[in-house]
């Protein structure tokens, strides 16, 4: 009896047609390595240069089921190949993202926040990291009001991708308020926050200092000149240039013109 079943064991694995032997040999086996780089050029339609830079971030990756279905969620926003591949680009990590878990709930809540499908879609491409963090539905529901619009939103974006990926009650929020205290409402934060990206986002402490050191150089608040220009100013350089900058332009009449 032994002798038997020896020889219909040996018989069972020496037959590739039998399930056990397919079974067995899966078992054994090693799997193919998933080729990121490759995957970035012929998939996502990266240049190679950029499949390269991006493959480090990628390089737990062991089968392309994920990035699959995250691509195939970006093409139904209506993300053109050539846009899918510039986001991949610019955040590699998106491929990683769970399309169930985060992505269709973050969908779901611009959605709720009255954004169309076209919109959401020009969201993805300028939201950076943002778009992969189900935080950015609380945000972009304080944004929208301050910044008056979906197309300054976009605006600010444009100049400043990180934007969204900043602390909403300990950065954001904090500055909105000093900015309205200061007298400016949404058309003048977009206006300055495009001429000096970083005036939402800089630290709160430091941005309270703002206002007063420009009225330290004479110009008071509420003024053209303290809303177009001081605060900018003041927050992209030294007391002594913009003390500088201010002078000249008194002298001269003419508006100041800084830049960071």
């Amino acid at each position: 009896m032994l002798r038997l079943r020896s020889c219909v064991l040996t018989h069972l694995l020496s037959s590739p047609a039998t399930p056990l032997h397919r079974l067995l040999f899966a078992a054994v086996s090693p799997s193919p390595r998933f080729a990121v780089e490759d995957y970035l050029v012929d998939t996502c339609g990266l240049t190679r240069a950029q499949a390269l830079k991006a493959s480090p971030k990628l390089s737990h990756l062991k089968s392309p089921a994920n990035p699959n279905a995250v691509l195939a969620f970006l093409a139904g926003l209506g993300l053109s190949g050539a846009e899918v591949a510039a986001k991949v680009a610019h955040d590699p990590r998106v491929l990683c993202a769970g399309v169930e878990r985060t992505l269709s709930p973050v969908v779901a809540g611009l959605t709720g926040l009255g954004l169309s499908r076209a919109e959401i879609a020009r969201f993805v491409q300028l939201s950076g990291h943002s778009f992969r963090c189900r935080s950015v539905v609380p945000k972009l529901h304080y944004c929208l009001p301050l910044l008056g619009s979906f197309e300054n939103l976009l605006r600010l974006l444009r100049v400043n991708s990180y934007l969204l990926q900043y602390d909403l009650d300990r950065v954001i929020k904090p500055n909105a308020v000093l900015l309205r205290e200061c007298g400016i409402g949404a058309p003048d934060i977009v206006k300055l926050c495009i001429a000096a990206p970083r005036l939402l986002i800089a630290n709160p402490e430091s941005l309270r200092k703002t206002p007063v050191c420009a009225e330290s150089l004479g110009v008071p608040r509420g003024s053209r000149m303290f809303l177009g220009h001081a605060l900018h100013a003041v927050q992209c350089l030294s007391k002594e240039k913009v003390a500088a900058k201010v002078a000249h332009a008194l002298e001269e009449n003419v508006q100041v013109v800084t830049c960071c």
